[in-house]
């Protein structure tokens, strides 16, 4: 199995944390709702094409659409509270399918955590490197 540079990754506390640390504030229903909104998932158990995907993200590219990398605005309010242009969004190739799909890594800039979605920003997990 490879592990990509980013193992080193800290975990879904910290990113509750980061609320504190720049300035927000975490209320107990916050940190209830977040830690029930936000799953977690092994590397090892991502879908081939976001090992792909999280290789381009380290290398910086080339990205194969050209909304990878664009600001992802958490309209949803699953993830944790950040401000704007803390995260930014990328593709996972579906296959089979002709448009951009479902599937993404969504990435936490300052703290470095990354989540994936299969369904759409419905449901996100905490990327575990560790497992």
């Amino acid at each position: 199995m490879r592990i990509p540079p980013r193992a080193t990754r800290i975990g879904a506390a910290a990113a509750l944390l980061s609320a504190l640390l720049v300035g927000g504030t975490v209320s107990a229903t916050t940190a209830d709702a977040a830690a029930t909104s936000v799953g977690s998932i092994c590397y090892s158990d991502l879908p081939s094409q976001a090992y792909d995907t999280l290789d381009l993200i380290e290398q910086g590219g080339p990205f194969p659409y050209a909304q990878d990398g664009s600001v992802f605005q958490n309209r949803e309010g699953v993830l944790p509270s950040q401000p704007t242009g803390y995260y930014h969004e990328y593709t996972v190739v579906t296959p089979g399918s002709s448009t951009r799909g479902a599937r993404r890594i969504v990435t936490g800039e300052e703290y470095q955590e990354d989540y994936y979605t299969a369904d759409h920003y419905a449901t996100f997990d905490l990327i575990d490197f560790g497992c």
